[in-house]
């Protein structure tokens, strides 16, 4: 900082812009919209269906028929996009509930796009919440094969364009995932489809409360197999490089709010829209320090959101996106 020589006296007046709201509010840097959201749903069978996920306070599994109100909810908060995932009746070894013409998920996104036809539907395309054994592919000999996995994944994203999904999100971390995928799109007739991939996918523990809502969890092992080491950040870019390579419109990081630096790297690197998820126990953190009295829910959470915008997202999926648009439409 500059001083005065004469009177010792600060020349920089950084506080100047800092008095008022209104200053404070005329040179922010970083802005936050509900436009930017996505919001998540965890889709299931049955009529009259709003299951509460006790780690995810706020948070539901919805049968099809509350769909319609969740989507004119959404256009209400000006929030664009949901992101679905569907829960099953049936399990098995395939998945193959996940590929079902008339699976849970093609049945949400026709239910979702007939409730309001300009609702962006994104649909995540993995096999974990369809498999017996709760792996995001075909286990041989205890453990995922990778190839095996791909004409799987391909036939779900397929379906799930073909039921008329607006864009598909492979989640499940196997090499060449995204490029299977683009050739069964433009060969399968979806060539407009685009592809939002879950480029750097950390195997975090930040995902204990996704897997109680999605009904998910693994039932020998883990994901570390497939999904990224947390330490590794290079290793981030270099899978985000292959899957633009490979085709995807739009990368994802998963998790946010711990991975705020490799955010920060890819969006300095690379030109296309960057995502970012923040995950259900970044999201079950606040809720919890919140209902102890220990935050300002609406503070700490505007916050993070504003962080992640701030570290390169131009796409913020999170379970926050109500609440956080109705905070942005009413600013204190």
């Amino acid at each position: 900082m500059s001083v005065d020589p004469q009177s010792g006296s600060p020349v920089d007046r950084f506080r100047r812009l800092r008095r008022t709201e209104a200053l404070r509010r005329l040179v922010r840097e970083t802005r936050l919209s509900p436009e930017e959201l996505v919001y998540p749903l965890f889709v299931v069978g049955g009529q009259g269906v709003r299951n509460a996920i006790p780690s995810m306070p706020g948070q539901s599994q919805l049968s099809l028929d509350q769909l319609p109100a969740e989507a004119a909810e959404l256009r209400a908060l000006g929030i664009p996009a949901v992101l679905l995932f569907g829960i099953p009746s049936t399990k098995d070894e395939q998945g193959s509930g996940a590929y079902a013409a008339d699976g849970i998920v093609q049945q949400a996104v026709r239910a979702l796009k007939q409730a309001d036809p300009d609702l962006l539907v994104i649909t995540d395309v993995c096999l974990c919440e369809y498999t017996s054994h709760g792996h995001c592919g075909v286990v041989k000999d205890g453990e995922v094969d990778n190839d095996a996995t791909l004409p799987l994944l391909t036939r779900t994203a397929l379906s799930q364009a073909q039921a008329g999904a607006d864009m598909v999100a492979p989640s499940a971390m196997m090499d060449g995932q995204v490029a299977a995928i683009r050739q069964a799109l433009d060969e399968g007739g979806s060539p407009h489809t685009p592809i939002m991939a879950y480029a750097a996918k950390y195997a975090s523990a930040f995902y204990g409360p996704f897997r109680e809502a999605a009904e998910s969890a693994p039932q020998f092992g883990d994901r570390r197999g497939y999904q990224m080491d947390p330490p590794n950040a290079r290793e981030a870019l270099r899978e985000i490089e292959a899957d633009i390579a490979e085709g995807a419109d739009i990368v994802m990081v998963k998790p946010a709010l711990a991975y705020l630096d490799v955010l920060a790297r890819a969006r300095e690197r690379f030109d296309l829209p960057l995502a970012a998820y923040n995950v259900s126990g970044e999201y079950a953190m606040i809720k919890a320090a919140a209902a102890n009295g220990w935050l300002d829910e609406r503070r700490v959470t505007l916050e993070v959101l504003t962080a992640i915008k701030r570290a390169g997202a131009d796409i913020i999926i999170t379970y926050h996106a109500k609440e956080a648009a109705r905070w942005l439409q009413s600013p204190s």
